[in-house]
């Protein structure tokens, strides 16, 4: 099976992007990890399929799989590659577009200067809305905030801390934040996979580790579910500074510096809005069933 696919990334975080309007795509989990696969494979955080819109008031369906194949609600970033794709590729001229994703529509705006914003859709900060056990645990206020405190496990996260305190952000995906002295020194690696992948997040997790750097500008490193820590990642963005705003630390808006570039984060009324970069890389054509022979076997 030959598909066309173009890569692109927005601030370093890299999509494959797949048109599956003119033909139909077949996604699987085992054909989203072999295109991801950075070795035997194109190589990507994510892969995004575009197809027809399932529902009126939507222009196209945008859906998002992971580089482990696990299909997930929202990806800001890819959100943003997903206009410069349309509109390049012919499929639409309109803007802004509306995509429909797991949860709903988000509206998207190729703006003057190169960039894209991003109206980011339903934003939620109950545990439930992750979802999120909190029986047992300490949690505190602070501010409009509510942080819980998630004891770690030493053997699992050797020289990390006792406990973390996180802020719950839902924005169709899950993300739990925590503030940090320095994004540089974290311990992401071994901190974040341990959170992602906790019992109490029954859908595994997104963890964000944010340094306040001043009242608009942050520095943020991301830990993402079925990824592992990438170049930048939208929807975390979103959740640092939607949990900073509740924590009094931040005004809107905020820019956010991640390994990959700057992402602007601007909070109007109950509505997140993200503007940063889209790139389109390459284009090419692959036998994605020829890449997931080439792959070992699953244990």
């Amino acid at each position: 099976m030959t598909w066309p696919f173009t890569k692109m990334h927005g601030a370093g975080n890299d999509f494959i992007v797949l048109d599956g309007v003119r033909s139909p795509i077949q996604m699987t989990a085992a054909r989203a990890r072999a295109l991801a696969d950075r070795h035997l494979g194109i190589g990507a955080d994510q892969i995004l399929l575009v197809e027809p819109a399932t529902r009126p008031d939507a222009d196209f369906r945008y859906r998002i799989f992971n580089a482990d194949g696990s299909e997930v609600e929202h990806c800001g970033n890819g959100a943003r590659c997903f206009v410069r794709f349309v509109h390049e590729q012919g499929l639409s001229s309109k803007n802004p577009l509306r995509a429909e994703i797991a949860t709903g529509v988000i509206v998207l705006d190729a703006t003057a200067d190169g960039r894209v914003t991003v109206d980011m859709g339903l934003t939620c900060y109950e545990p439930a809305a992750l979802p999120f056990d909190t029986t047992g645990l300490a949690s505190r206020p602070e501010h409009a905030d509510t942080l819980w405190e998630l004891p770690l496990d030493e053997a699992a996260t050797p020289g990390g801390p006792a406990s973390v305190l996180l802020s719950l952000v839902a924005i169709s995906n899950p993300h739990a934040v925590q503030v940090v002295d320095d994004v540089d020194t974290a311990p992401v690696g071994r901190v974040g996979p341990y959170i992602e992948s906790h019992p109490r997040f029954a859908k595994r997790v997104n963890a964000g580790f944010m340094q306040v750097v001043d009242r608009h500008t942050i520095r943020l490193r991301v830990h993402e579910r079925g990824a592992g820590e990438t170049l930048a990642c939208g929807t975390g963005a979103c959740a640092a500074v939607a949990a900073g705003i509740r924590r009094g630390l931040l005004d809107s808006p905020v820019a956010v510096h991640t390994r990959g570039g700057v992402l602007d984060i601007a909070l109007l009324g109950d509505s997140l809005r993200m503007t940063g970069p889209a790139t389109t890389v390459f284009s090419g054509t692959v036998d994605v069933d020829a890449l997931v022979a080439s792959l070992p076997a699953q244990p």
